[in-house]
């Protein structure tokens, strides 16, 4: 495709992905300068459709940005009330009291809030501002120029034949060109993947780790509801199977939020995250809170769980990372929106500086040393031990020194130094033949459901004739090296049924696809690339 002629146009800044890093980015590039040209470019079929969040936001990032929100009417409308925290057995649970827990863990002054629905809100302030934003057009290619820059993308390719060829219905998009190009894609992002690589940002850091978020929205019976409560639970049912844990947001309109998350380092193949998502919510305290209620909505998205010391290189000549692409969760408190924000202003501040300075297309160096040094850094620094940890001596260990250590980090030092991860999520699974197959309950349809079924609740939609994106290195690797030696998770690790194995075939029904980009890192052998379908195409989360 990059040798098709098309049209182009030019920015100052090209931001790629409406999430909360490239949206602030936006303002903030128009706040300091109004006659910025800026562009966002959006793969979701409007703002917030693919955007998918616990979410607890603290609003420190909102606070920065734009000062009177509360007054603009952000969709800050339930703050948290009270936090719990259990650690749940097989038939009951223990409240973990939260005196011992570090200050950073209290969620007073956060709001339960839809970070797409906060998401379509603050892309109704950059458009007041004047920022062009275009939903609808996924950027599949980076546009280099002739130093080896990063100098744009080409966004809004439509209508490829399903081999990928030009056919007579072909749209081939355009390149659109800035003096600096942000991507802001969120996990594991295709655009993001590739700079990474081509300039080795990842070098001389620890690898990314992530875990799988999956989610549902519930409507229950208001005599159970409690507007503003937040629930966090450990333990049952993943045991010792895997790292990961819930949550149970009140938001309101009787509307609660049901999560699970599990941590893609698990080592035994025959996993299956989302039958241990289905299986918790049969939790008697889970299935009381449930009972009578119905589902309403269902998506699934990756987290970057590596936090400080894997968070590659952030810039290159004309191309700087933002939130998740960088990967800025708070592991503990499980919160990355705010970071995200932050560093779509650190970004933009950077690039407003170098563009009132004349310069273009070269490294923003200051956005870098803002994020490692300042708010973002620091929030991440005191809680850098607690992923490893929770890796490789397990859940108490991860309480108990996770925890004590986040103290120490409070008050400035650390025992610990800092921790390594040491092996990808990838390079963590153990083949089959050291683990025994696990025997799942079969979903009942009230509480639990299979995975199609719920897949129809994110309302998912490809075009079927266009190219499947999700690309095998080599065709031949499921069924003669990951069926015979891991048996095949792909069949498992996908939350959406993309993945089969049907008459020995391998089978892969990217129509189902969310785009939480778990194959991507998670096939054990990394044979499998997620890249951009065409734009509109994915989930439609409504309330996400």
């Amino acid at each position: 495709m990059s040798d098709i002629e098309r049209e182009a146009m030019e920015y100052d800044v090209v931001i790629v992905g409406a999430g909360p890093a490239g949206l602030s980015a936006a303002i903030r590039l128009k706040q300091l300068d109004p006659s910025r040209e800026v562009v966002v470019l959006e793969k979701g079929s409007e703002v917030g459709a693919h955007i998918l969040s616990g979410a607890v936001l603290d609003p420190c990032g909102l606070d920065a940005l734009i000062p009177d929100w509360k007054e603009k009417g952000a969709p800050l409308n339930v703050p948290v009330k009270d936090d719990n925290f259990y650690m749940l057995g097989e038939a009951g649970q223990i409240r973990i009291p939260n005196f011992p827990m570090p200050p950073l863990m209290n969620n007073h002054g956060n709001y339960i809030v839809s970070m797409g629905n906060v998401c379509r809100w603050m892309a109704e302030q950059a458009e007041e501002l004047g920022v062009e934003i275009f939903p609808g057009m996924a950027c599949s290619e980076l546009v280099f120029g002739d130093n080896g820059e990063v100098k744009g993308v080409v966004a809004g390719v439509f209508g490829l034949e399903a081999d990928g060829s030009i056919g007579e219905n072909t749209e081939p998009g355009m390149e659109l060109h800035g003096k600096y190009v942000f991507l802001s894609e969120g996990v594991r992002g295709s655009l993001s993947k590739e700079v990474i690589a081509k300039y080795d940002l990842a070098k001389g850091k620890e690898p990314q780790k992530y875990g799988i978020g999956m989610k549902e929205i519930w409507e229950i019976d208001p005599e159970k509801h409690r507007e503003g409560s937040v629930t966090h639970t450990m333990g049952w049912p993943l045991g010792s199977k895997a790292g990961g844990g819930s949550f149970i947001y009140h938001l309101d309109n009787n509307q609660v939020y049901v999560g699970f998350v599990v941590h893609l380092n698990y080592k035994n193949p025959h996993l299956f995250p989302y039958m241990e998502f289905q299986q918790f919510k049969h939790h008697p305290m889970v299935a009381e809170l449930l009972k009578g209620g119905k589902r309403v909505a269902y998506g699934a998205r990756a987290i970057s769980e590596g936090g400080y010391q894997s968070m590659p290189k952030m810039v290159a000549p004309g191309v700087a990372l933002l939130g998740c692409s960088v990967g800025m969760v708070n592991v503990p408190r499980i919160k990355g929106n705010h970071n995200a924000m932050l560093s779509g202003m650190a970004a933009a501040e950077a690039a407003h500086e170098a563009i009132e300075s004349g310069r273009a297309s070269d490294e923003l160096s200051d956005y870098e040393t803002e994020v490692r040094n300042g708010a973002i850094g620091k929030d991440l620094k005191k809680v850098r031990n607690v992923k490893p940890m929770w890796s490789k001596h397990g859940l108490l260990a991860s309480l108990m020194v996770g925890g004590f250590d986040m103290w120490c980090n409070t008050l400035g030092f650390s025992l610990l130094g800092t921790l390594k991860h040491g092996k990808s999520d990838a390079e963590a699974t153990e083949e089959a033949s050291k683990h025994k197959p696990i025997d799942y309950p079969k979903p009942d349809g009230k509480l639990s459901f299979d995975r199609l079924t719920n897949v129809s609740f994110s309302m998912t939609n490809h075009e079927e004739s266009q190219p499947a994106h999700l690309h095998l290195t080599d065709a031949s690797v499921p069924m003669s090296i990951n069926m015979p030696k891991f048996a095949e998770p792909a069949q498992r690790y996908c939350p959406a049924g993309v993945y089969e194995v049907v008459d020995d075939q391998f089978v892969i029904n990217f129509q189902n696809c969310v785009h939480c980009k778990t194959c991507d890192i998670k096939d054990p052998s990394q044979n499998i690339t997620w890249v951009t379908p065409q734009g509109g195409d994915g989930p439609n989360y409504p309330n996400m």
